[in-house]
C-alpha cells in the first residue's frame, strides 16, 4: 500500500483513506453524521480531530449515546467554567466532571454565588455557545502545564497527582450496601497531560483553556440544550480538611425536547420528595436536637414501617431463615478481626471508652453474625445456615451527602448472612436472587435490572476463589432471567457482588439489593464446619441486604407511590365520614367491625363540614372513605369513596368490608 494511504476499519467495514485523515473526516459521510460528536479509536474515546494511523479501528459516537452524553456534559461544564472566569476573574478552578443527567464545576470564589449570579452565568454561557468556539486538544509536559496554570492552585495539585486518583475512594462496605456510596474520586489521566483550548471560530485565537483529559465536542455550538440548576458547597477532593469550594450544578441534553422531558421529571420528583411527603403525611422527621441523618418515625410512619417489616419477617420465615439479634455497640477487637478498622475507619463513629476498652457503634452486622456461627461446632448437615436480622447500624456519612431517609447516618439493614458449602453456592445464590426479586415485587416494584461486579485489579484472595464466586453469581443471574450487565473490575477488593436495581413509577433507577460472596471474612475469623468425610472445611459466606436499609426502602416506596401507599401498607386504610353528628355512632360501629378484621380505621368526628373532611382524607391519601347519612343508616349501607374520587352509593356494609379486607389481604396496588 502507498505510504500516503491508510487501511482502517470503519464501524466494522474495511476502508482506505488518505494519510492525515481525522476521525471526523472518516465518519463525515455516514448517516446521521451531524449527530456524531466523537469517535472510538481502537476502543478509546477520542476527539473527531484525532488523526488516524494505519490499522486503526474507528467507531462513531453519537451525541445521544451514553458516551455522547458524557462528552456533551463534560464540554458544557467547560463552558460553565469559562463563563464564570469571564464574569468573576478571581475564581479559581476546581474540577468539572459529567455526572448522571448533568455536570458540575467547583470554584474557589470570595463569596457564594447568588441566584442572580446563576442567571448572569447562564446568559454568558449561551453567548459562548452561540460563538461556536472550537475545543482544541494539545499534549503538554508537566513543566508546561505548571507554567500555563501557575494561577490555578487546584489544577497544580492535580498535576502532582498525575496517574493516580485524587480524592477518597468510595467507602468499602463489607457486609452489603445499606445505602449507595458516594466518593468524589477524580481520575487524573495516565502519564500524559493535555490542555484543551477554546478557540475563536473565526480567528483561532485562544479564548480560554483548562487542564483536561477529554474528549470534547467539536465546538461549543454543538451543545443543543443546557440549564444551570443550583449551587452548593463542596470540599476540595471530598475532604473536610480541605477548603470548601462553591459548586454549580447544571444539566445538558442532546435536544430541547429531551431536556424538557427531564425538567418535567424533576418537577414530578419534587412533588414526590419523601422528605416533603414525610412532613405532610406525618410519617417521620429529622429533629436537629437528635442530629443530622438520624430520623425518627411518627406513629403513622411507624405503622408503615412495622407493616413492611412484619411481611418481610413472614416471608423470611417461610424461606427457612433463622432470626437473630445483636447489640448496637461492640469492643474494638471485633472490628480489628473483621478488618473494618483497617478498611472502614473513616465511615465509623468514634469509639467510647468504658472499663478500659474501646467500644464502637457497629457500622455492619456481619462480624456479629459470624460470632453466632462460631458459637459452637457446625456440621455440613446444618448448612446452608441462613441468619436474618433487622440490625441497626451507624455510619458517619459526611454532612454533604446525608439526604433524608435515602442516605442516613443511623439506619436498619434487613441483613442476612448465609453460610454454605462450596457445592451449595450456585443453588443458594439462585434461590436467594429469586427470593429477593419475589419479595420486592410484593411491595409493588416490577422493573428490575442487575449488575455483576467482578474482580478489580487490586484484590485479596486466590483467583480461583474469585472465579468460582463470579461463576456462581453469573449462574444465579442467568437462571433468574433478569437483564444484567457485567461491570468488569468494579467489585470490592475482597469479593464480587450482584446489585439489583429497580425503576420506580416515574422511571428513576434505584440500587436496592446486594448479594455478595465473601471468602475473606470466614478466613479472618477462622470459622469451619465438619464435612461428610470428617475433615474441617471453611464455609462460603453470602452477604445480602434485600431492602438495603428499612429507612432507604421506606423513602423509595414513599416516592414510588407519591405517598399514596397501597391499602395494605397505608397507615390509615379507611376513614369514616359522617354527614352530620347524628351519623357518628353508626360509623363508629362500622369501624369496630372493620377493626375486627385487622383494618386500620378512623372516624372523623371533627366539626368540619363533610366536604372538608373528604378533602382532608384525600390530602392524607387514605385509600377508602366510608360516608353515611340517613338513607345509609336506614339501609345498613355506606357511600363507598376511593381516594381517586370515584364513589359508589348504597353499598351494604358487609360488601364494603369484604372489598376492603380483600384488597388488603391480596396486597392490591390501588
Amino acid at each position: 500500500m502507498p505510504a500516503d494511504k491508510l487501511h482502517i476499519t470503519l464501524a466494522g467495514s474495511e476502508h482506505v483513506v488518505e494519510e492525515g485523515t481525522t476521525a471526523g473526516l472518516a465518519l463525515a459521510g455516514r448517516d446521521s453524521a451531524a449527530a456524531i460528536i466523537a469517535a472510538r479509536v481502537n476502543g478509546e474515546l477520542r476527539d473527531l480531530t484525532c488523526r488516524l494511523a494505519d490499522g486503526d479501528r474507528v467507531e462513531p459516537v453519537a451525541i445521544d449515546s451514553a458516551d455522547g452524553l458524557t462528552i456533551l456534559r463534560h464540554s458544557t461544564a467547560h463552558v460553565l467554567a469559562q463563563a464564570v472566569q469571564a464574569l468573576f476573574p478571581r475564581a479559581k478552578l476546581g474540577i468539572g466532571p459529567p455526572i448522571e443527567n448533568g455536570f458540575y464545576y467547583d470554584f474557589d470564589v470570595p463569596e457564594a454565588f447568588t441566584p442572580e449570579d446563576l442567571k448572569s452565568i447562564e446568559q454568558k454561557m449561551r453567548q459562548i455557545v452561540k460563538e461556536g468556539q472550537q475545543f482544541s486538544r494539545r499534549v503538554v509536559t508537566d513543566a508546561e502545564a505548571r507554567a500555563e496554570l501557575a494561577e490555578e492552585p487546584y489544577k497544580l495539585e492535580l498535576i502532582g497527582l498525575k496517574g493516580s486518583v485524587a480524592g477518597p475512594p468510595g467507602a468499602v462496605s463489607p457486609g452489603g450496601a445499606g445505602q449507595a456510596d458516594a466518593g468524589e474520586s477524580v481520575e487524573v489521566g495516565g502519564t500524559e497531560l493535555t490542555i484543551y483550548d477554546n478557540l475563536d471560530a473565526k480567528t483561532g485565537e485562544q479564548r480560554w483553556k483548562d487542564l483536561c483529559r477529554g474528549p470534547h465536542l467539536p465546538a461549543t455550538r454543538n451543545i443543543p440544550a443546557f440549564r444551570l440548576m443550583r449551587t452548593g458547597g463542596a470540599y476540595w477532593r471530598g475532604s473536610e480538611k480541605n477548603p470548601q469550594l462553591q459548586r454549580i450544578y447544571g444539566t445538558a441534553w442532546p435536544s430541547r425536547e429531551a431536556q424538557d422531558d427531564y425538567l418535567r421529571l424533576l418537577a414530578e420528583a419534587e412533588k414526590r420528595d419523601h422528605r416533603k411527603l414525610g412532613a405532610e403525611l406525618d410519617l417521620f422527621s429529622f429533629p436537629s436536637d437528635i442530629g443530622s441523618g438520624l430520623p425518627i418515625f411518627h406513629p403513622k410512619g411507624g405503622i408503615v414501617r412495622k407493616t413492611l417489616e412484619d411481611y418481610s419477617r413472614q416471608r423470611h420465615e417461610q424461606a427457612g431463615y433463622e432470626f437473630v439479634y445483636t447489640p448496637h455497640i461492640t469492643k474494638s477487637n471485633l472490628f480489628e478481626t473483621s478488618g473494618h478498622l483497617e478498611w472502614y475507619a473513616e465511615g465509623m463513629y468514634p469509639p467510647m471508652e468504658m472499663e478500659g476498652a474501646k467500644y464502637y457503634p457497629k457500622p455492619m452486622n456481619c462480624p456479629m453474625h459470624i460470632l453466632i456461627y462460631a458459637s459452637r461446632g457446625r456440621s455440613y448437615r446444618e448448612l446452608p445456615l441462613r441468619l436474618f436480622e433487622f440490625g441497626t447500624v451507624y455510619r458517619y456519612e459526611k454532612s454533604g451527602v446525608v439526604h433524608g431517609l435515602t442516605r442516613a447516618r443511623g439506619f436498619t439493614q434487613d441483613d442476612s448472612h448465609i453460610f454454605c458449602t462450596p457445592d451449595q453456592l450456585n443453588g443458594e445464590l439462585a434461590s436467594l436472587l429469586d427470593f429477593v426479586v419475589g419479595l420486592l415485587r410484593d411491595y409493588g416494584l416490577t422493573q428490575f435490572e442487575a449488575e455483576l461486579s467482578t474482580r478489580p485489579e487490586k484484590f485479596v484472595g486466590e483467583i480461583s476463589e474469585w472465579d468460582r464466586a463470579e461463576a456462581a453469581l453469573k449462574y444465579a443471574l442467568d437462571k433468574s432471567g433478569l437483564p444484567y450487565v457485567i461491570a468488569e473490575g468494579e467489585g470490592a477488593f475482597y469479593a464480587p457482588k450482584i446489585d439489583v436495581h429497580v425503576k420506580d413509577a416515574i422511571g428513576r433507577r434505584w440500587q436496592l439489593s446486594t448479594l455478595q460472596v465473601d471468602f475473606q471474612e470466614p478466613g479472618r475469623f477462622g470459622i469451619e464446619y465438619q464435612a461428610a468425610d470428617g475433615s474441617r472445611q471453611r464455609p462460603y459466606m453470602i452477604h445480602r441486604a434485600l431492602f438495603g436499609s428499612i429507612e432507604r426502602f421506606f423513602g423509595i416506596l414513599t416516592e414510588h407511590y407519591a405517598g399514596a401507599f397501597p391499602p395494605w401498607l397505608a397507615p390509615v386504610q379507611v376513614v369514616g365520614i359522617p354527614i352530620s353528628d347524628a351519623h357518628v355512632d353508626y360509623l363508629l360501629s362500622v369501624a369496630t367491625r372493620l377493626r375486627e378484621h385487622g383494618i386500620r380505621v378512623e372516624v372523623d368526628t371533627s366539626d368540619d363540614r363533610m366536604q372538608k373532611k373528604i378533602r382532608t382524607a384525600q390530602r392524607q391519601k387514605v385509600p377508602y372513605m366510608l360516608l353515611a347519612g340517613d338513607d345509609d343508616v336506614a339501609a345498613g349501607a355506606v357511600s363507598f369513596r376511593y381516594r381517586t374520587g370515584e364513589q359508589k352509593n348504597g353499598v351494604p356494609v358487609v360488601d364494603a368490608i369484604a372489598e376492603i379486607t380483600g384488597a388488603v389481604a391480596s396486597r392490591i396496588q390501588v
